[in-house]
């Protein structure tokens, strides 16, 4: 396909939310495309903002320049033709992560939604044409795929590892929305809940003992040999037992293994579907899905566990 032809390319107009502003975008080789003058304006930034992300996407290689650009044939003002080059949807993905604004998630559930109409009708997606595209760059699924696989294969906490995936993987994704505020605070509770049956408020709440071998600490900052400090105290996940923490990490390697079956299946998810997704998840192997935000609150637990921390700490001073 040469992208420079003007009957390859459909036009579409983005109203942005809240201005009034319209964006002409171009659809091409089954994907959306953008000039760097027109990014400027859908994230409200400076063009040499959009330059400078695009030159860190490039030298990190995190997409190949080759494969997310191309010269599209514009008319300008002198009525002469010029090639301007402009960005597919995965770069203006990658530049939107990178920007986090509301404004770039608004623009990415269009342009899913824009896409999705297209495949509906057979336009796009089918393998036959997508092997014959020249120079296509990965998919956003492939892309997606790879994220999966970098978070799963990361050092971070296993609680972080679900937020990561809602945050990276819903094309919907807002970080000021209720419903992101409400599961980033609840998931963690979700997983004890599965494990234990218990929230994070109530293990710490009742396995916080001054009389009882490193308070009922399993782990700490310093352990094994370092000493105990009051934020130690204050986090559940350091009160499982080997068994209970070798469940959890199998719960979200599981997950994490059906999250990334999801983006090879080329199936699309918004915020609520990985909320909705993880309590069945969580129920379709067998483990207990919690309903409410438990007996207990965090506010509590932490009192608890910090006048067990003063009595622990006395009777090391008066028995060193």
């Amino acid at each position: 396909m040469n992208p420079n032809n003007q009957a390859f390319f459909e036009t579409f107009f983005y109203q942005v939310p809240d201005a009034a502003l319209k964006i002409v975008v171009l659809h091409a080789r089954n994907t959306l495309w953008l000039n760097q003058r027109r990014l400027a304006a859908l994230f409200g930034v400076d063009r040499t903002a959009i330059i400078r992300h695009f030159q860190n996407i490039f030298i990190t290689a995190e997409l190949d320049e080759q494969a997310v650009c191309a010269p599209f044939a514009q008319t300008g003002l002198d009525g002469k033709t010029y090639p301007i080059r402009f960005y597919n949807l995965d770069a203006i993905i990658a530049v939107g992560y990178r920007i986090n604004s509301k404004k770039a998630t608004q623009f990415r559930l269009w342009a899913y939604q824009v896409l999705s109409g297209f495949t509906i009708k057979g336009f796009v997606l089918e393998n036959d044409r997508a092997q014959a595209v020249t120079s296509p760059g990965k998919s956003y699924f492939d892309n997606l795929r790879d994220r999966i696989r970098a978070i799963r294969t990361s050092e971070k906490q296993c609680y972080q590892k679900i937020t990561a995936i809602y945050e990276e993987c819903s094309i919907d994704y807002a970080q000021d929305a209720v419903i992101t505020k409400e599961f980033f605070r609840t998931v963690q509770n979700k997983l004890h809940w599965a494990v234990t049956g218990k929230t994070a408020a109530q293990i710490i709440a009742e396995r916080a003992k001054a009389t009882v071998r490193h308070m009922g600490l399993q782990t700490w900052k310093n352990a094994p040999i370092g000493k105990i400090v009051k934020s130690d105290v204050n986090i559940a996940k350091n009160y499982l037992a080997e068994k209970e923490m070798k469940a959890l990490r199998r719960i979200v390697t599981m997950y994490l293994y059906y999250a990334e079956n999801q983006a090879a299946r080329q199936i699309p998810m918004k915020m609520q579907d990985w909320i909705d997704k993880l309590d069945s998840f969580l129920q379709f192997n067998e483990y207990k899905v919690l309903k409410d935000t438990g007996a207990i609150t965090p506010e509590a637990a932490k009192q608890l566990a910090e006048d067990e921390y003063q009595q622990y700490k006395t009777a090391l001073l008066l028995n060193p």
